[in-house]
């Protein structure tokens, strides 16, 4: 169904069987939305409405007409809360944001590979921010900073200084295998409490790439600091595996005792993607700590694809092919989209270990089982998408969307979820959009980040963060070789009161994003 949208100078009467309602005429709004099905998580409410935004909030949702600057007709869509991704990897990036838009998400979160420094990453977003945007304090970044001497950021996101072979951040993966004396763990907590002070959401702990330095000294240390705050721990659990005595299980539990000793929150990452066969019994360990009140919670990406870096520890012979039960023609190297061989695989680790690779984890159908689960949240793990041509880092606003390859989650991992619904009645809309909005808020509100109790609502008061979607058209369109291709099916999304997609289309130059900073942050 096609979504028409009109500045409107006089009265906007409501359709619908031709019936009208008495105007609000005391007030003109900024927006109004018009004859959408309203959902808020939160309430349950589910139900045809009018909404009117004013001064970046929701100001009133009514039968009654209303009358605005500019009216959206969402007559056979969805009215949601702006979706929520608290583990994305390129919420700083022009593209990633632009793509991240399309997908319906308003608020794309570094949490699980974090920020440092923690200031550089904030200022570099201030005023250039089409989303909201966060991150935690990463406590990869600092291993790298007190390993590696000749470490030298200019974006404080690890991550991209590993992706990217052209960076001159000197990065060298000395954060794998980095065993830290106990002056240095000390060291690594002052930085941790500079971080959380500048607005840190937590602490981002993707154990999963330093398995073999990590010392569970170190990971007392983080809980013991989060709970000071209230925050939470954001895991890539330690192990990948389904196999003993390491499995993805107990990399999880590692944490979990340090959460039931110290509080604060923990939020395991993609646990599907750890636990790999075990999911299933992960996510009930986890339902049962939550029920004994710890809070903790496990999210889901809606792909048996994982994507990461050639080096990650995990994808070691080794490990990959006995505990996970793959082999090397089960990793795929996105700068040319070929399966590794193990003489190729050889020459990432020793030349470019950074190298962005996809690689099938999980089954699919134990993934879809653990997405549906009412427990579990949805995430992205958006990684950095590569350009075809040239094999370079997607990044700038303009690149055309057919022009990038690599994993499909960075673009289609909300709308995908929504056509699962539709197309296999995966579980009730109202739980899928809960899951990409009030949950997640609710669970960052609860650990230190008061921020998000003003969004992830479709509630008079709360943020006019709104994606508006058609549930019977709405799609994911990236594959592996076009991993670029944007969502479809989601015409509006408003940011903080400002229309961002019109007519599916990212409006460039508009920068209504605000930062995202925990209660701890002095800023």
């Amino acid at each position: 169904m096609r979504i028409l949208t009109t500045v409107i100078l006089g009265l906007a009467l409501c359709a619908g069987g031709g019936a009208s309602f008495a105007s609000d005429r005391n007030t003109s709004y900024d927006i109004v939305i018009l004859n959408g099905r309203v959902m808020d998580p939160e309430t349950k409410l589910d139900a045809i409405r009018n909404v009117g935004v004013k001064n970046g909030k929701i100001a009133v949702i009514t039968e009654k007409a209303l009358s605005g600057k500019e009216t959206i007709d969402a007559t056979g869509h969805i009215v949601a809360p702006g979706f929520i991704d608290i583990h994305s990897h390129t919420s700083n990036i022009p593209l990633g944001q632009k793509l991240h838009l399309r997908d319906g998400v308003t608020t794309p979160l570094d949490m699980e590979s974090g920020a440092y420094p923690v200031d550089l990453w904030y200022e570099l977003l201030e005023g250039k921010s089409q989303t909201n945007y966060g991150a935690t304090v990463s406590a990869a970044g600092i291993r790298e900073q007190l390993s590696n001497p000749d470490y030298k950021t200019s974006t404080g996101s690890i991550l991209l200084d590993a992706f990217d072979p052209h960076t001159d951040s000197m990065f060298d993966m000395s954060v794998s295998s980095f065993l830290p004396s106990k002056e240095q763990i000390d060291a690594m907590e002052d930085m941790i409490e500079e971080g959380i002070s500048q607005g840190g959401l937590g602490i981002g702990i993707p154990v999963g790439y330093m398995t073999r330095g990590t010392t569970s000294e170190e990971t007392i240390m983080w809980q013991r600091v989060v709970a000071k705050h209230n925050l939470t721990t954001v895991l890539h659990g330690r192990f990948s595996s389904q196999q003993p005595p390491a499995t993805g299980i107990l990399g999880t539990q590692e944490m979990l005792a340090n959460l039931a000793v110290y509080g604060g929150g923990l939020y395991v990452s993609h646990i599907h993607q750890q636990a790999l066969g075990l999911t299933s019994s992960a996510i009930d360990f986890l339902a049962d700590a939550k029920e004994r009140g710890l809070n903790t919670v496990a999210a889901i990406y809606p792909y048996y694809q994982g994507a990461t870096i050639a080096g990650a520890d995990y994808l070691e012979p080794e490990n990959y092919q006995r505990n996970m039960g793959r082999t090397y023609k089960d990793i795929i190297e996105v700068a040319t989209m070929k399966p590794l061989t193990e003489e190729r695989y050889n020459e990432l680790i020793k030349e470019q270990p950074g190298a962005s690779v996809i690689f099938a984890g999980v089954d699919e159908a134990i993934m879809l089982a653990a997405l549906a689960d009412p427990g579990t949240l949805v995430e992205s793990d958006a990684a950095p998408l590569n350009v075809t041509e040239t094999g370079d880092l997607a990044i700038d606003w303009d690149i055309p969307f057919e022009s990038i390859q690599g994993h499909p989650r960075a673009a289609g991992t909300h709308a995908k979820v929504l056509r699962l619904v539709r197309e296999k009645g995966l579980m009730p809309m109202m739980l899928a959009v809960s899951k990409m909005t009030y949950m997640p808020a609710s669970f960052l509100e609860n650990s230190g980040v008061s921020m998000m109790s003003q969004k992830g609502r479709i509630q008079v008061g709360s943020d006019a963060d709104i994606t508006i979607f058609d549930p019977e058209t709405v799609t994911d369109n990236a594959t592996m070789a076009k991993g670029g291709l944007a969502s479809t099916g989601i015409p509006f999304v408003i940011v903080n009161g400002t229309v961002v997609v019109r007519d599916s289309k990212v409006l460039k130059g508009v920068y209504p994003g605000q930062a995202i900073r925990s209660d701890g942050s002095s800023r």
